[in-house]
């Protein structure tokens, strides 16, 4: 039997009346129903991340949520083609915490669906050494998918999307867990 990831998700908006919580819950299921993995949830609307990167924040707990994450799933809204300058600064105060893990996205917005957030992020991870994983799950327009009760309205397809995506970052976490047990990696 192999042992379960650990998956940090990390919900990136903090705009007061956000999206992220309703695409955080039901994605959160998704990873609950999922074999190989275990949720650990980071909501920066509740993390004290620092706008100054000189000054250390409030932020201890997450910190020790991603330092023992073998993956991360970042829940991105899109604001103005990119994504939240508060997950800019949350993922800039780390460094060694990112380093040779995957890294998957879940993203929301307008036609888009946040799709242009997170091809922002993943050069952004590049250089903290993480890995990106290919596939994702977008919400294009999505605050009419999920009803008043937080539920996704016809989740077929987007719970078949997370369940190739977390296929995808099971198999790379595991890889990347093996590799670094093996031979620790230092940048």
């Amino acid at each position: 039997m192999i042992d379960k990831l650990h998956v940090a998700v990390i919900i990136g908006s903090t705009r007061s009346g956000r999206f992220g919580p309703t695409v955080a819950d039901w994605f959160v299921e998704q990873v609950e129903r999922h074999e190989g993995v275990r949720p650990d949830v980071i909501d920066l609307g509740a993390v004290a991340v620092p706008a100054d990167l000189g000054s250390d924040g409030d932020h201890a707990e997450a910190t020790a949520k991603l330092e023992r994450a073998d993956a991360f799933v970042v829940i991105t809204p899109e604001y103005n083609h990119s994504f939240p300058g508060t997950l800019k600064n949350f993922i800039d105060a780390h460094f060694t915490q990112w380093q040779a893990k995957p890294v998957a996205f879940v993203s929301y917005g307008g036609m888009a669906g946040g799709q242009r957030a997170v091809e922002h992020l993943r050069p952004v991870f590049a250089e903290l050494h993480a890995v990106t994983v290919r596939d994702t799950v977008s919400f294009h327009n999505p605050w009419g998918q999920f009803g008043a009760d937080g539920r996704h309205r016809a989740p077929e397809a987007a719970n078949s999307a997370a369940k190739s995506m977390l296929d995808q970052l099971a198999w790379w976490g595991h890889a990347l867990r093996d590799a670094r047990a093996v031979r620790p990696y230092s940048a």
